[in-house]
């Protein structure tokens, strides 16, 4: 499996620009699969679960760094900072960013995050509206401890390239509104390539690096 894992990263390094974070979403993977993958070069990988990552990462180097991109609960926050996540890309809400604030306050930290904005024509997915992301100051100004590094988003689920590109274009435009959004974590294994074109710099990639997941 080493080899397959090596080749398919391979093959997507030539695809996706230096300049852009590939995560590997090793989310319901095994660690050795993940070993795999950082012995073929790679430190940025992703999980949804905080109790699946709190396991994982005392059997993996400690130079990963690690995303957490799942749907996060307010009554998971403390449990995941004490993990020290590098970025968090789910924040979906006022209520979570305050409850992040409130909490890295206690430990004496300051937490990376992405705003995750609901783009998609799916209600099941989550995050602020496009309108609420012009207007963050107040909430900027009023969480010292949270640092906003930036947007994600998931496009529509749909063969549609027109709507998967106005999803990731609407991102975009978003953050040219505010200097601090200079991460822009856009596409997954079905539509990265249209999220690069669109201005992605961060793509999170599962299923094309470590085949489909088992779950558990």
């Amino acid at each position: 499996m080493s080899n397959e894992i090596a080749s398919h990263i391979n093959a997507l390094r030539k695809e996706i620009p230096s300049d852009v974070t590939l995560v590997c979403v090793s989310k319901f993977h095994p660690v050795e699969a993940i070993r795999e993958a950082y012995e073929a070069g790679e430190r940025h990988f992703g999980e949804s679960r905080v109790q699946e990552l709190k396991t994982k990462i005392p059997q993996l180097p400690s130079d990963i760094h690690w995303h957490f991109i799942g749907h996060l609960q307010t009554n998971k926050v403390r449990d995941l900072l004490k993990l020290k996540p590098y970025l968090i890309h789910s924040v979906d809400s006022e209520r979570l960013l305050q409850t992040i604030q409130d909490e890295a306050a206690k430990l004496g930290i300051v937490q990376d995050v992405l705003l995750e904005v609901h783009v998609a024509k799916e209600e099941t997915k989550s995050g602020f509206a496009p309108e609420e992301i012009s207007n963050f100051q107040y909430q900027i100004s009023h969480c010292p401890n949270i640092r906003i590094r930036g947007l994600m988003c998931m496009a529509t689920n749909t063969d549609d390239e027109a709507e998967i590109r106005r999803c990731f274009s609407t991102v975009k435009e978003l953050s040219i509104v505010n200097s601090q959004f200079s991460i822009l974590s856009m596409g997954m294994s079905d539509d990265f390539r249209i999220a690069i074109a669109c201005g992605s710099n961060m793509v999170r990639i599962g299923s094309t690096i470590f085949g489909e997941r088992t779950y558990h």
